[in-house]
Protein backbone atom coordinates (compact mmCIF):
# COMPACT_ATOMS: atom_id res chain seq x y z
CA UNK A 1 0.00 0.00 0.00
CA UNK A 2 1.35 3.33 -0.65
CA UNK A 3 1.90 6.63 1.32
CA UNK A 4 -0.79 8.13 -0.19
CA UNK A 5 -3.09 5.25 0.79
CA UNK A 6 -2.45 4.77 4.08
CA UNK A 7 -2.43 8.73 4.77
CA UNK A 8 -6.25 8.76 2.91
CA UNK A 9 -7.49 5.49 4.26
CA UNK A 10 -5.99 5.25 7.61
CA UNK A 11 -4.05 8.13 8.95
CA UNK A 12 -6.55 10.85 7.63
CA UNK A 13 -9.87 8.83 9.49
CA UNK A 14 -7.74 7.84 12.45
CA UNK A 15 -7.31 11.01 12.95
CA UNK A 16 -10.87 12.39 13.00
CA UNK A 17 -11.89 9.73 15.02
CA UNK A 18 -9.41 10.57 17.44
CA UNK A 19 -10.44 14.40 17.13
CA UNK A 20 -14.52 13.01 18.02
CA UNK A 21 -13.62 10.93 20.59
CA UNK A 22 -10.88 13.32 22.54
CA UNK A 23 -13.41 16.37 22.12
CA UNK A 24 -16.30 13.92 24.25
CA UNK A 25 -13.92 12.89 26.58
CA UNK A 26 -11.80 16.31 27.27
CA UNK A 27 -13.64 18.47 25.66
CA UNK A 28 -10.39 19.24 24.10
CA UNK A 29 -8.35 18.51 20.43
CA UNK A 30 -5.09 18.36 21.24
CA UNK A 31 -2.05 20.63 19.03
CA UNK A 32 -0.30 17.22 18.19
CA UNK A 33 -2.97 16.31 16.56
CA UNK A 34 -3.43 19.45 13.65
CA UNK A 35 0.22 19.03 13.41
CA UNK A 36 0.09 15.28 12.55
CA UNK A 37 -2.56 16.03 9.81
CA UNK A 38 -0.34 19.06 8.20
CA UNK A 39 2.19 16.77 8.42
CA UNK A 40 0.59 13.51 6.96
CA UNK A 41 -0.55 16.42 4.06
CA UNK A 42 2.41 17.77 3.25
CA UNK A 43 4.14 13.98 2.71
CA UNK A 44 0.63 12.64 1.18
CA UNK A 45 0.80 16.19 -1.27
CA UNK A 46 4.77 15.28 -2.27
CA UNK A 47 4.56 11.52 -2.68
CA UNK A 48 1.32 11.95 -5.35
CA UNK A 49 3.42 14.65 -7.08
CA UNK A 50 0.80 17.64 -6.70
CA UNK A 51 1.83 20.67 -8.27
CA UNK A 52 2.90 23.76 -6.55
CA UNK A 53 -0.10 25.53 -7.69
CA UNK A 54 -1.78 22.58 -6.24
CA UNK A 55 -0.15 22.87 -2.75
CA UNK A 56 -0.84 26.30 -2.73
CA UNK A 57 -4.41 26.13 -3.21
CA UNK A 58 -4.86 23.45 -0.58
CA UNK A 59 -3.12 26.26 1.64
CA UNK A 60 -4.83 29.16 1.13
CA UNK A 61 -8.04 27.01 1.61
CA UNK A 62 -6.15 25.93 5.18
CA UNK A 63 -5.44 29.60 5.65
CA UNK A 64 -8.42 30.74 5.07
CA UNK A 65 -10.72 28.21 7.14
CA UNK A 66 -8.20 29.12 9.80
CA UNK A 67 -8.73 32.88 9.77
CA UNK A 68 -12.12 32.27 10.10
CA UNK A 69 -12.00 29.85 12.72
CA UNK A 70 -10.28 32.06 14.73
CA UNK A 71 -12.48 34.97 14.11
CA UNK A 72 -14.93 32.52 15.48
CA UNK A 73 -13.05 31.41 18.43
CA UNK A 74 -12.51 35.04 19.31
CA UNK A 75 -16.17 35.50 19.38
CA UNK A 76 -16.22 32.78 22.09
CA UNK A 77 -18.64 30.48 19.47
CA UNK A 78 -16.24 27.44 18.50
CA UNK A 79 -12.92 26.22 20.95
CA UNK A 80 -9.45 26.96 19.62
CA UNK A 81 -8.99 23.53 18.65
CA UNK A 82 -12.15 23.32 16.64
CA UNK A 83 -10.65 26.78 14.82
CA UNK A 84 -7.11 24.26 14.08
CA UNK A 85 -8.52 21.43 13.32
CA UNK A 86 -11.62 22.57 10.81
CA UNK A 87 -8.16 24.36 8.89
CA UNK A 88 -6.26 21.46 8.98
CA UNK A 89 -9.32 19.45 7.30
CA UNK A 90 -9.71 22.23 4.83
CA UNK A 91 -6.07 21.73 4.34
CA UNK A 92 -6.97 18.25 3.52
CA UNK A 93 -9.75 19.15 1.05
CA UNK A 94 -8.78 22.38 -0.95
CA UNK A 95 -11.26 24.86 -2.23
CA UNK A 96 -13.06 22.04 -4.13
CA UNK A 97 -14.89 20.12 -1.93
CA UNK A 98 -14.84 23.03 0.99
CA UNK A 99 -18.47 24.45 0.79
CA UNK A 100 -20.20 20.80 1.19
CA UNK A 101 -17.54 19.69 3.83
CA UNK A 102 -18.75 22.89 6.05
CA UNK A 103 -22.24 22.38 5.80
CA UNK A 104 -22.32 18.83 6.59
CA UNK A 105 -20.29 19.93 9.12
CA UNK A 106 -22.79 22.58 9.79
CA UNK A 107 -25.98 19.85 10.16
CA UNK A 108 -23.97 17.92 12.23
CA UNK A 109 -23.36 19.86 14.68
CA UNK A 110 -26.69 21.51 14.66
CA UNK A 111 -27.70 17.90 15.09
CA UNK A 112 -25.24 17.15 17.70
CA UNK A 113 -25.97 20.54 19.37
CA UNK A 114 -30.17 19.71 19.97
CA UNK A 115 -29.23 16.53 20.99
CA UNK A 116 -27.23 17.16 23.99
CA UNK A 117 -29.43 19.62 24.54
CA UNK A 118 -32.21 17.30 24.95
CA UNK A 119 -29.78 14.81 27.18
CA UNK A 120 -28.91 17.97 29.56
CA UNK A 121 -32.46 18.14 30.50
CA UNK A 122 -32.44 14.63 31.65
CA UNK A 123 -31.16 13.21 34.86
CA UNK A 124 -27.45 11.11 34.70
CA UNK A 125 -27.84 7.86 34.69
CA UNK A 126 -26.24 6.74 37.85
CA UNK A 127 -23.58 4.83 36.68
CA UNK A 128 -22.50 7.19 34.55
CA UNK A 129 -22.42 9.87 37.40
CA UNK A 130 -19.11 8.79 38.67
CA UNK A 131 -17.37 9.08 34.99
CA UNK A 132 -15.66 12.95 35.38
CA UNK A 133 -16.31 13.21 31.27
CA UNK A 134 -20.18 11.95 31.33
CA UNK A 135 -20.60 14.71 34.02
CA UNK A 136 -18.47 17.34 31.90
CA UNK A 137 -20.59 16.73 29.30
CA UNK A 138 -23.74 16.63 30.53
CA UNK A 139 -23.22 19.51 32.34
CA UNK A 140 -25.66 22.63 30.98
CA UNK A 141 -22.80 25.13 30.96
CA UNK A 142 -20.83 23.10 29.04
CA UNK A 143 -19.98 23.50 25.32
CA UNK A 144 -20.54 21.66 22.61
CA UNK A 145 -17.87 18.93 21.17
CA UNK A 146 -17.93 20.30 17.70
CA UNK A 147 -14.87 18.23 16.96
CA UNK A 148 -17.34 15.42 16.24
CA UNK A 149 -19.31 17.30 14.04
CA UNK A 150 -15.70 18.16 12.08
CA UNK A 151 -15.23 15.01 12.23
CA UNK A 152 -18.29 13.74 10.78
CA UNK A 153 -18.16 15.92 8.21
CA UNK A 154 -14.91 15.64 7.11
CA UNK A 155 -15.36 12.00 7.01
CA UNK A 156 -18.39 12.24 4.63
CA UNK A 157 -17.05 14.55 2.33
CA UNK A 158 -13.53 13.16 1.99
CA UNK A 159 -14.60 10.48 -0.82
CA UNK A 160 -15.84 14.03 -3.11
CA UNK A 161 -12.05 15.33 -2.23
CA UNK A 162 -9.46 15.17 -5.50
CA UNK A 163 -6.55 13.89 -3.07
CA UNK A 164 -9.05 10.55 -2.54
CA UNK A 165 -9.33 10.36 -6.28
CA UNK A 166 -5.53 10.73 -6.66
CA UNK A 167 -4.56 8.36 -3.43
CA UNK A 168 -7.02 5.84 -4.85
CA UNK A 169 -6.14 5.91 -8.93
CA UNK A 170 -9.50 7.59 -9.72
Amino acid sequence: MSLPLIAILVIFPAAMAYAAASDIVTMTISNRLCLLLVAAFALCAASLGLSWSQIGSHVAAGLLVLLFGIGLFAAGWVGGGDAKLVAATALWFGFEPLLSYLLVTAIAGGVLTLLLHQLRQAPLPGRAENWAWAKRLHGVQQGVPYGVALAFGALAVLPQTAIWRAAIGV
